[in-house]
């Protein structure tokens, strides 16, 4: 397995590993069907085997502080994606990614990472494993049907949400527990 730099060439790789990966987990319907572009730098490596992506890291960092991360000191960078091919976990290929990206943040003066995910324990738990500590959390809560009766409403004539997708930074979050899908978005930060 190789880590290198990300290529165009590798758009579809990059899409079929991520969407693969993020099935597993309370991110699966966040499917893209084409890579996402920054509008900062960004460390962009994948992990190659026999031809095929079997992981990816994209981190966009900042030339100017809090520009891209939600907090901290120094310039950081906003891990926005991390995923391995289901077929290929267990390998330590997220780790060797990180690693990877890492190093080349030190190059660039980055001090720190930051990564935003959901509920999945086993992810939280791949975090604190790297060193990371979790700094900020709140909630991704989504209504769907009667969920939204009396919640959530549109004062546009003609216009019917079927579904909703939204932040909850309170601290209720037992008034949406009849809610199909809640979820405590948390974010990690690691220093270096």
């Amino acid at each position: 397995m190789i880590i290198r730099n990300y290529r165009v060439t590798d758009e579809t790789g990059w899409v079929r590993c991520r969407t693969l990966a993020f099935l597993q987990t309370a991110y699966f319907d966040n499917v893209l069907n084409k890579k996402e572009h920054y509008q900062n730098p960004a460390i962009e490596l994948v992990a190659e085997l026999d031809g095929q992506i079997v992981g990816l890291i994209d981190v966009e960092f900042e030339k100017e502080e809090r520009t891209v991360c939600s907090r901290g000191e120094g310039l950081g960078g906003m891990i926005w994606h991390i995923a391995v091919h289901p077929d290929f976990s267990r390998r330590a290929i997220g780790q060797q990614l990180l690693y990877a990206a890492e190093t080349k943040a030190k190059e660039m003066n980055i001090n720190r990472f930051e990564a935003w995910t959901r509920d999945d324990l086993w992810v939280q738990t791949w975090y604190e494993k790297m060193k990371f500590k979790m700094v900020d959390s709140y909630y991704h809560v989504y209504f769907e049907g009667s969920e939204m009766k009396h919640k959530i409403q549109s004062n546009i004539p003609n216009l019917y949400l079927v579904n909703t997708f939204t932040h909850y930074v309170g601290n209720d979050i037992d008034q949406f527990k009849s809610n199909n899908r809640v979820h405590k978005c948390v974010c990690f930060e690691r220093s270096f």
